[in-house]
C-alpha cells in the first residue's frame, strides 16, 4: 500500500490577514497549520519525506505541499495515480457545528478547516486525483501515530503535547497491539504550548517559531523571581491534568483569536512586553527561566501520573512541545520510565508521517522498527553538483576528491585549523534539526567559535548555544551519558562532564549542558567518517554542528542553494558531496 501523508493549512494565515488587518506580522503566526510537509509510506515504511519550505523558500509555510509531494513521488519512483491514499493530518469535521457560532468562525471553517477547502487545493495541484482517496486523520492521532509506530515498541504510553490540534492541546494514549486507546485530553483552553508561545511573543520573539530561543535563554535566568506567577498560572490537578485560567480570559471572537486579554494580563501582572529590537535584560532572562521551569513541571506531572495509572514503562512523545530539548532531557533523567522516545520530527511537519502511517496501519501491520536518523529528503548526483558549480563559474573554484575518505580528510584538516566549513551531502534531513547532511561545522574547542559563526552567517542572538555532534563511540568521554548511549536526533539535553567543559567552550551552555547528537556508522556513515577524521587531528571525534542556512531562510536543499548561501556569508569552505568549493581568487 502506498500512502502520502501531508500537513499544513494553506489558508490559515491569509484568512487571518484578511480578517484582522494591521496586526504585527508576528501576530499572524497565532494560527494553526504551519510547517507543511509530505511523506510517502510504502508497505508501512517511510520512503521519502520533506517540508514544503525547503522547496518554496518560505520558512514555516503552511501552503499545500505540492513540491514536497512531487519529490516524494520522484523518490519513490511512482506516479500520483499509483498512490492509494493521501492522508491529511487535520480533521475538523467533528467540530463543524462549533464553528457555526458566529459569521467569522463559520467562514474560518469553510475557507481554512473544511474538507471542501482541502479538496479545492487537491483539484488545483493534483488534477484528476480521485477525491474519494483523500482521507483526514485527527491531528493528535496523527502525532501519536508518528511516535508510536516509529518507536519500535508494541506497547507504550503516548503523550502528544502541542499548542493546539483542532480543539485539544494534549492527549494521552495507551498504545498496544498497533491500536490507540485515548485516556485523557486537555483542551486548547488549557494549553501549556499556547502559554509558552504567548510568553515567547511577550518576550519579543515569534509565536509558533521562536520557542527554542526561550529554551536557550532560560539558563541565564533565575526562575525564583517569577516562579510564583507561573505556579499560580498553571494549576496542577490531582487527575494528572492542569488548568491555565489566564487563557480563559478571552471571551469575544477577536479576543480569542489573538489572546488580547491574556496578553494584557501578562503586561499587567508579569513584566511589560519586550519589543523585538529591545535588548534582553535580566527580567527577560528570569521570566524565560521561570516559564521553562513551569513547562517542565507540567510535562513531568502528566507523564508521571499516567505512567503510574497505566503501569506502562515506555513513553513515546510528539507534538511541538516535545521539541523542548531541556524538558526532554529532564524527563529522560527522571527514571519515571525505563525508556523515553521523542519522535524527532515532533512538530506539525511530523503529522505528515503520522497521518500516512495511521492510514497504512488500518490495512497492514506497521513494522516494529525504531526510526533512524531522519535523512529522507532529496539528494543530488555529481552531475547535478557540477552543473551548479559551472553556473557560478568565475565566482568560485573547486576541487573534486575521488573518494569520501579524501573528502573527509580534507574537511577534518580545515576544522582542526579553526576553519568554519559548510557541509552538504547525501539526503536532506526531514525535521527541524540539521543532523550532518546540511550543516555548518567547526571545532568546538575554540572559545571564540560561537561568536565567529554568529558574525559570519547565523546572525542570531548571542545567548543561543550551538550543539555538538559526536561519534557514538566517544560520547561518554565528553558527556554524562552511559557508554554506547545513542542520541541520534539532537532532541534532548545532556550534561557536559564538568572537568571537560573548559575544553568545549563553543558547545557548552552557561549551565554546563549541551544538545547532544550522537552519530553512528549505521545511521550516517559519511558523517561518522568525518568525525573519525576530525578525531585524528583534534583528539575529539566531535564537531560543532548547526544548520546550513542564514537567519530567516530554511535549511538549504539543493547544490545551488548551498553555493549561493556560502557566497552570501563569511564561510570560507564549502563541501558539496565530494566537491570542495572556495571563492575564486581575484
Amino acid at each position: 500500500m502506498k500512502v502520502i501523508g501531508i500537513s499544513g493549512l494553506e489558508n490559515a494565515v491569509p484568512f487571518k490577514k484578511a480578517q484582522w488587518k494591521g496586526l504585527d506580522e508576528r501576530e499572524y503566526r497565532i494560527a494553526q497549520g504551519m510547517d507543511a510537509a509530505a511523506a510517502l509510506v510504502v508497505d508501512g515504511r517511510l520512503v521519502a519525506a520533506a517540508e514544503q519550505e525547503r522547496f518554496s523558500g518560505k520558512k514555516h509555510t503552511g501552503d499545500f505541499p505540492i513540491d514536497a509531494i512531487h519529490y516524494c513521488l520522484k523518490e519513490g519512483g511512482i506516479s500520483i495515480n499509483e498512490v492509494d491514499e493521501i492522508a491529511h493530518g487535520f480533521d475538523y469535521a467533528p467540530y463543524r457545528e462549533l464553528y457555526a457560532a458566529d459569521e467569522i468562525s463559520s467562514e474560518l471553517y469553510e475557507k481554512v478547516f473544511s474538507r471542501e477547502a482541502l479538496l479545492a487545493q487537491v483539484r488545483r495541484d493534483l488534477p484528476g486525483y480521485p477525491l474519494d482517496r483523500m482521507h483526514q486523520v485527527g491531528h493528535h492521532l496523527a502525532h501519536a501515530a508518528s511516535a508510536a509506530y516509529t518507536s519500535g515498541w508494541d506497547e507504550c504510553l503516548v503523550v502528544v503535547n502541542d499548542a493546539m490540534g483542532e480543539m485539544d492541546s494534549l492527549t494521552v494514549y495507551d498504545f498496544h497491539d498497533g491500536e490507540f486507546e485515548k485516556i485523557r485530553t486537555i483542551a486548547a483552553s488549557d494549553s501549556i504550548g499556547i502559554l509558552y508561545s504567548l510568553v515567547t511573543l511577550h518576550l519579543g520573539f515569534d509565536f509558533n517559531s521562536d520557542e527554542y530561543k526561550i529554551m536557550g535563554l532560560a539558563p541565564y535566568g533565575d526562575p525564583s523571581r517569577y516562579r510564583k506567577f507561573f505556579e499560580e498560572a498553571v494549576e496542577l490537578c490531582p487527575d494528572g491534568s492542569f488548568r491555565i485560567p489566564m487563557l480563559k480570559l478571552n471571551h469575544t471572537r477577536e479576543e480569542r483569536e489573538n489572546y488580547t486579554v491574556t496578553r494584557a494580563f501578562l503586561d499587567e501582572h508579569l513584566i511589560p512586553r519586550r519589543a523585538p529590537d529591545q535588548s534582553v535584560n535580566s527580567h527577560h532572562e528570569d521570566v524565560a527561566a521561570a516559564l521553562q521551569e513551569c513547562l517542565e513541571r507540567a510535562v513531568m506531572h502528566v507523564c508521571e501520573y499516567f505512567g503510574q495509572q497505566t503501569g506502562l514503562r515506555r513513553l513515546a512523545m510528539a507534538g511541538g512541545v516535545a521539541l523542548n530539548c531541556t524538558a526532554n532531557g529532564k524527563l529522560m533523567r527522571s527514571r519515571l520510565f525505563d525508556e523515553v522516545y521523542i519522535q524527532p520530527v515532533a512538530g506539525d511537519d511530523g503529522v505528515a508521517l503520522g497521518a500516512a502511517l495511521y492510514r497504512a496501519s488500518l490495512t497492514q501491520k506497521i513494522p516494529e522498527e525504531r526510526f533512524p536518523a531522519p535523512l529522507f529528503g532529496p539528494q543530488y548526483t555529481d552531475t547535478d553538483v557540477e552543473a551548479e558549480l559551472r553556473r557560478f563559474d568565475g565566482r568560485i573554484q573547486w576541487q573534486h576528491y575521488a573518494t569520501t575518505g579524501e573528502t573527509c580528510a580534507a574537511a577534518a584538516k580545515l576544522i582542526a585549523e579553526g576553519r568554519v566549513i559548510a557541509w552538504s551531502r547525501g539526503r536532506m534531513e526531514y525535521g527541524p534539526r540539521a543532523l550532518g547532511n546540511r550543516s555548518i561545522l567547526a571545532d568546538p574547542g575554540h572559545p571564540e567559535m560561537r561568536d565567529r559563526i554568529n558574525a559570519m552567517v547565523k546572525k542570531r542572538e548571542a545567548f543561543r548555544p550551538f550543539a555538538p555532534a559526536c561519534s557514538v563511540e566517544e560520547a561518554h568521554r565528553w558527556f554524562e551519558v552511559v557508554t554506547g548511549s545513542e542520541f541520534p536526533y539532537m532532541i534532548s539535553i545532556v550534561n557536559v562532564r564538568p572537568a571537560l567543559r573548559d575544553k568545549l567552550p563553543a558547545i557548552t551552555h552557561v549551565n554546563g549542558s549541551a544538545r547532544l547528537q550522537t552519530v553512528s556508522v549505521r545511521d550516517n556513515p559519511d558523517f561518522h567518517a568525518l568525525l573519525v577524521e576530525v578525531g585524528k587531528t583534534t583528539g575529539r571525534q566531535m564537531v560543532l554542528n548547526t544548520s546550513f542556512n542564514v537567519k530567516g531562510q530554511p535549511i538549504v536543499n539543493t547544490p545551488d542553494e548551498a553555493i549561493a548561501t556560502f557566497l552570501g556569508t563569511g564561510i570560507e569552505h564549502l563541501f558539496v558531496e565530494n566537491y570542495h568549493v572556495t571563492r575564486a581568487v581575484a
